[in-house]
């Protein structure tokens, strides 16, 4: 195997570890979420620091792998795939982090646990880390056939952000004296949308790596 082969194995290895990390992080934000764990939310708050740290190593592994090597065609898709891939992933893990927060900061009652029930908060971070999960694997089998699942995915979690405000609002007529709490809900749900956008952005990447195509936009 050529040196700069190896160089770029390690660089997948690093993003496919750091994709797992971030994958456990919103997985524990969720869990902390719907079952009101502020140790499991603690944990995510005090991990997020490992996240940060393979942002840096892998975007200095990248300018180095270019800087050496001068990568062309295929080599330097995936490098550059990657160095937008780590920050997206490092964008995942702050809104995880931010969604422990929420945990760790907000008095749940039973109310709210019914009013996350109602609104499918779990179901759309199930669908945020279906798609972690399926961009992970069609990366690591190098095969975009199943890139639709992806955007469909997304139009899901989309379908349930926007459903949520008509719900909050019928919440808020019934509750006025939790306005405070809705407004900071938003946020977490704000969140959430977005992590299911960023898993798009993954996606997109991906493709422009495999099958050099710029698909940004299109897919909507």
């Amino acid at each position: 195997m050529k040196h700069t082969e190896s160089e770029l194995l390690d660089i997948k290895k690093f993003i496919e570890q750091m994709w797992m990390l971030v994958r456990g992080q919103l997985d524990k934000s969720r869990q902390a979420l719907m079952n009101n764990d502020q140790g499991l939310a603690r944990i995510v708050t005090s991990t997020e620091k490992r996240v940060d740290a393979f942002e840096l190593k892998i975007d200095s592994d990248c300018e180095n792998y270019i800087a050496l090597y001068s990568p062309v065609a295929i080599d330097l898709r995936l490098v550059l795939s990657i160095l937008k891939i780590n920050k997206t992933l490092e964008r995942i893990g702050d809104f995880a982090d931010g969604i422990a927060r929420f945990v760790l900061t907000h008095e749940v009652s039973e109310p709210h646990q019914a009013l996350l029930k109602t609104l499918k908060v779990e179901e759309m971070m199930q669908s945020v880390d279906l798609m972690l999960e399926k961009t992970l694997a069609i990366l690591q089998e190098e095969n975009t056939a199943q890139a639709g699942i992806v955007f469909s995915t997304d139009n899901t979690v989309d379908k349930l952000y926007s459903n949520s405000f008509e719900l909050l609002s019928e919440y808020l007529k019934e509750n006025p004296g939790d306005s405070f709490y809705v407004l900071n809900l938003v946020s977490v749900l704000r969140k959430i949308e977005r992590c299911g956008d960023h898993c798009n952005n993954i996606m997109e990447e991906i493709i422009f790596y495999l099958d050099a195509k710029v698909v940004k936009h299109q897919h909507k």
